[in-house]
């Protein structure tokens, strides 16, 4: 079923107060939302306490993380935004990744946006996010977007960026429209998958 507004979740995955990248994530959203074909929500996880995964279920936990996951796994689409730490994308993130059951993100759309301080970490967090999405068997968008302190003009995103942010988000949120949910004949991730029993010796 094609949706007229898609529902969008975003999360900033940074520990530290917002800066740059949330700026850019969020202009790009207000542009979306203001085309009237997608509904946003932003989630930052330096505003937000997510648990340490350790399997205590969600619900149980006393913070945000139960609310957090719900966000996501209601979203039509999903964009996920993370500074370059150590050549990968931050522990916070892979914190609340740990925490998400495999259902909700099967077959969502994915746009990956990351932003290092140089291009020399251009691909670092992207393909390891990829890795960790493939786990979920999410439908992550082609290419990614990279920021770099030259794609910012006294903390603005220039307009090179601005495009590039503006054609991941309707790229994502077209995607969302053209699966509409449908699964796409792949197999369902390997976690998930019914195992045969192993055959019974003699």
């Amino acid at each position: 079923m094609v949706k007229d507004r898609v529902q969008l979740t975003v999360v900033v995955g940074s520990a530290t107060p917002p800066g740059r990248l949330r700026r850019a994530v969020e202009e790009a959203l207000a542009r979306a939302e203001r085309e009237g074909t997608v509904e946003t929500r932003l989630i930052d996880l330096a505003e937000v306490q997510i648990a340490s995964a350790n399997g205590t279920p969600a619900d149980q936990l006393g913070d945000d993380t139960a609310a957090v996951l719900a966000s996501l796994a209601d979203a039509d689409a999903v964009l996920l935004a993370t500074p370059v730490y150590r050549g990968s994308f931050t522990g916070v993130l892979k914190n609340l990744l740990d925490h998400v059951p495999i259902p909700a993100l099967e077959g969502t759309p994915v746009g990956i946006v990351a932003m290092g301080a140089t291009p020399h970490h251009f691909l670092g967090a992207e393909s390891h996010l990829r890795d960790v999405l493939a786990f979920f068997g999410a439908l992550v968008a082609p290419v990614g977007v990279y920021l770099t302190s030259a794609d910012f003009a006294d903390g603005v995103p220039i307009d090179a960026a601005a495009e590039d942010l503006d054609t991941l988000v309707t790229g994502v949120a077209e995607l969302a429209r053209a699966t509409g949910g449908i699964p796409l004949g792949g197999p369902r991730p390997l976690p998930v998958r019914p195992r045969p029993r192993a055959a019974q010796a003699g």
